[in-house]
């Protein structure tokens, strides 16, 4: 799960971290509220959506008046902005965040996050903030430093003394980076995050040390014990198939192509989604209906394929382990009988009780198109959806 920038900052704040001082508004009175009880001369409006590169899509902008605040924040609010990372459809800006100016002298990039080929913290840092960190990762790798925290001592200081030392700083913006590391160190952990990037990071014109823009991601597997950080959710950031996948414990991820899966296991959802792209098409999504799935899952799970107007057929790929072949059958056809089929479906079941799920299936007499193996089906959809075209 991911949160605001304004609500990160919150969250940082709570643990000590030194953040620029500012207000989120909902409409126009409040951004000029927001601005008037920051008191100026400058403020930066920002528009707060899920997604990176809102400065260059016009979603970020430097006041110098109330006026201007006025005129921002009418702008912003209900505006689509499309950045690099929302895609072309953007997100539409339902809230803003209307922060004190900060003088800049330096801008770095710090980031906390889970390295899983060392199943350690891992601290990032690089003296290119601002910037698409991608970017530098590829043209100037050298620019980048990684620095770990062994979890049976914890974040000592000299984890930040190699960050400072990375990052250039002196004097007492030292020890600012130590104090500042710890505290991110301790947020990231308690807080079971996923990600915590800064970007930037910001020395400022007292010297100072100050977190300018914050992301944050949670492991949404832990937080049924954060009700804090859960309250902060914003379910209009978020695809409303995935959304509605969650409601029934379903791995969905919406994708752009046009083969709409339906997998039990997440290997086999892989597999079958390179497949797919074997044959010359394209998956619609990632969907792991688990090992334990339930009729009632398997036909939530297959209305969600179909609402998504890309989808121009469907894969079945069941392998019957733990989940048995007709309790797949029967949530497809009752979903089917639901919803109706106005694009090609094909079926692959093997595994427990596959006979009873391939009868269920035959004796439906919907036209569903039946596969040995995966690689049959496979070809079967590809073709099936060319045919249909």
């Amino acid at each position: 799960m991911n949160i605001h920038e304004y609500q990160a900052k919150q969250v940082l704040k709570s643990f000590g971290v030194s953040v620029a001082n500012g207000l989120p508004a909902f409409s126009v009175d409040e951004a000029v509220k927001a601005a008037q009880e920051l008191g100026g001369p400058v403020w930066v409006v920002k528009s707060q959506i899920h997604a990176g590169g809102r400065g260059k899509g016009g979603g970020v902008k430097v006041v110098k008046s109330i006026d201007e605040v006025r005129s921002e924040a009418e702008r912003m609010l209900g505006m689509t902005l499309v950045t690099h990372q929302t895609g072309p459809a953007g997100k539409v800006v339902n809230r803003i965040y209307v922060e004190e100016g900060s003088s800049i002298e330096r801008e770095l990039y710090l980031s906390v996050l889970v390295d899983r080929e060392t199943s350690n913290v891992a601290f990032v840092a690089s003296t290119e903030g601002g910037m698409n960190i991608e970017e530098v990762a590829e043209e100037t790798p050298e620019k980048i430093i990684t620095v770990h925290v062994d979890p049976t001592v914890g974040c000592m200081p000299y984890v930040g003394r190699k960050i400072a030392a990375a990052l250039q700083l002196e004097g007492n913006q030292v020890k600012q980076c130590v104090k500042m590391v710890g505290q991110l160190y301790t947020a990231f952990t308690e807080k079971d995050m996923a990600l915590l990037e800064i970007n930037p990071l910001v020395v400022n014109g007292d010297g100072d040390l100050i977190c300018l823009d914050a992301k944050m991601g949670f492991d949404g597997n832990a937080l049924f014990r954060h009700k804090d950080i859960m309250e902060l959710r914003d379910e209009t950031e978020e695809d409303a198939k995935e959304l509605e996948a969650s409601k029934y414990d379903l791995s969905y991820i919406t994708l752009d192509g046009e083969i709409g899966c339906m997998v039990n296991g997440a290997g086999l959802a892989m597999g079958t989604m390179d497949i797919i792209k074997l044959y010359g098409s394209e998956p619609a999504n990632f969907l792991d209906v688990g090992g334990g799935a339930t009729a009632e899952k398997v036909t939530a799970a297959f209305k969600i394929i179909t609402s998504d107007a890309n989808v121009k057929g469907i894969l079945v790929n069941i392998f019957g382990g733990i989940m048995r072949c007709d309790v797949i059958a029967e949530g497809v056809i009752t979903a089917v009988k639901e919803v109706g089929l106005k694009v090609p479906l094909v079926v692959r079941l093997e595994g427990t009780n596959v006979e009873q799920g391939q009868k269920i299936i035959d004796e439906s007499g919907l036209n569903v198109i039946s596969a040995s193996n995966l690689d049959d089906a496979a070809k079967k959809i590809v073709q099936a959806v060319k045919e249909a075209a």
